[in-house]
This record gives C-alpha cells, structure tokens and sequence, in this order.
C-alpha cells in the first residue's frame, strides 16, 4: 500500500524516481550484523564470506584490542577508481569486527556513500550489493545522513577543506619512484606509520595504501589511531571502519586527504565542541599531516 500511495504521489506532481534517489540520504556506515561471538572467529568468518562474493582481501589491521578491519577490494572498484581524478581514494572499502558488550559488530563503509563523498564515476551499486549478500544489512548508520549532491561537495563547515584540497605529501620524477619511496617509508615505520595494504588502480598510475598510525607518548598521541578513535567513536554501534587512513600515490604525486575532510566524512555529525567533539583532537589533524609527509619522503610543511 505504501509503495502504492508513493507512486501515487510520484506521477501527481511529476517526480521521477530518479530525482526522489537523489534526494534519499546515504550514510557512512552500514551495520551488516550484530550478536555473540568472539572477533577472530568472527573475522575469519567474514573473510571467507568476502572471498565467496568476489572480493580480494588486501590486508589487514587490529588498531587495539577487541577490533579487527579487513580492507577488501575487487574489480568494480578497482575499474571505477580509474575513471575521475584521485578516484583512487575509492579503490577500497573497509569491513570491521569489533567487540562492544558482549556483542560483536559486524560493519563496512557504505561504498555508494563513500563513492559520492571521492567524487567517483559511479557510485559501487554492485559492490553494496555483494558486500550485503556476504555481511548481511541491518541498518546504515553514523550520521543524519547527507544526499548525493551534498556529499560531492561536502566540508565539514566554513573554512575547512573539500575532498579536491588535499595534502600533496611528497613529489617524485616518476609514479614508479613515487611509489617506491611510499612502500620504504613505510617499511621504515619511523614516524609510526606503517603499511596495511596497497591497491593498484586498474589501467592508471596510480596506487593506494592504507596506513596503521601509532604515536608513542603524549607526544605523539594526536596521530595515534587508538587515542583519536578514543575520542570520537563512542556511540553504541562502533565506527571502527573508518580505519585504516590512507595515502594515495597519483602519477609522480603522494596526496593523503586532509585530516578535517577525512574524518569529517566519516563522522560529519560530530560536535564541534564538548564531550567527544572535534576539540578533542584539534591538534590531530596536522599530527597526522606531518607524520604522513615525514613517512613518504616529504617534508614536515608539506601542504
């Protein structure tokens, strides 16, 4: 009946369904299941249900304890990063075990969500779909939600950076030296960051890695992945695939997205202010900035 009524609605005032999914909100994260168990019977689980629906694990990550991420790639997001100009930010999504309670949560980054927020040539339907016959769907979550239209020219508020302004790191003679210099840097490990995964983009020079942050001390905890996560993933159901970070190698360039686009989009409805607010990690942002320019060859003012 509702569905009636909708279509009703949708021929009186002339509105096609194509307009009306436009307007339907997406957001960041979809809960694909949730009960007893433990993580790494869990993950292994997972892992063998990904590979049943086509897709590739690229690598791994357990950024403390009780949680797990499996980055997870395959054709159509490989193919699909090619085609705009640092699509390559896309070329991946993120699925995560984690324990809360006595449950254990089973999430993934929505890719149509996440194919919006890096301005991509299609929005990954066919990679939502396969990742929900393989996790499942219960619910999407993490914010109000944001269209589209609002997604592909979102910043978090007045004066903070768009997804086109992100931090050129590093610059090389060649993509090929460009991506040398990323997998030694992060072999080295000497700014605390190391390599989680890479994905090359299918037919472009372009490459990207996932990265693992840990600072130690009070020093270096405003780019450590567990204090900043400490901080602002707090709500029942965990967002804790909104690690790895990332860093992507494009021709003879190294670019990370800044820190105030990246975690924004992945939490666009956290306070400024307050209990577990953006003011919390106010430094952050250029933490991880320099710690990433540092661990690829750049320099500490890299923009």
């Amino acid at each position: 009946m509702r569905a009636f009524l909708r279509g009703v609605i949708c021929l009186f005032f002339g509105i096609s369904g194509a307009v009306m999914a436009q307007d339907a909100v997406l957001k960041p994260f979809v809960l694909g299941s949730k009960g007893p168990g433990e993580v790494a019977a869990k993950a292994d689980a997972v892992k063998a249900a990904l590979a049943q629906h086509g897709f590739t694990v690229a690598g791994t990550y357990t950024p403390y304890s009780d949680a797990t991420i499996i980055v997870v790639t395959n054709d159509e997001m490989k193919t699909t990063a090619a085609k705009s100009e640092r699509g390559g930010f896309g070329a991946a999504q993120r699925v995560a075990v984690t324990k809360v309670g006595n449950d254990v949560q089973v999430t993934y980054t929505n890719p149509s969500y996440m194919a919006n927020a890096y301005r991509m040539a299609g929005d990954l339907k066919d990679t939502a779909g396969k990742l929900q016959a393989a996790l499942g769907r219960v619910e999407e979550y993490g914010a109000r939600g944001l269209t589209a239209e609002k997604l592909r020219k979102y910043h978090y508020t007045f004066g903070m950076e768009y997804f086109d302004e992100p931090n050129e790191l590093a610059k090389y003679a060649s993509y090929e030296d460009a991506a040398k210099a990323v997998e030694a840097g992060l072999a080295a490990g000497k700014q605390g960051v190391t390599k989680v995964y890479r994905v090359d983009v299918a037919g472009k020079k372009e490459t990207l890695f996932g990265v693992a942050m840990k600072g130690e001390g009070d020093a270096g905890k405003n780019m450590d992945d567990k204090y900043i996560m400490s901080e602002i993933d707090f709500k029942d159901i965990r967002s804790t695939a909104h690690l790895p970070y990332d860093i992507l190698v494009s021709d003879n360039k190294v670019y990370a997205l800044y820190a105030r686009f990246r975690i924004a989009i992945s939490f666009p409805d956290l306070s400024m202010m307050g209990a577990n607010s953006f003011m919390n990690i106010m430094k952050s942002p250029e933490a991880i900035r320099e710690a990433l320019a540092l661990s690829v060859g750049g320099k500490k003012d890299a923009r």
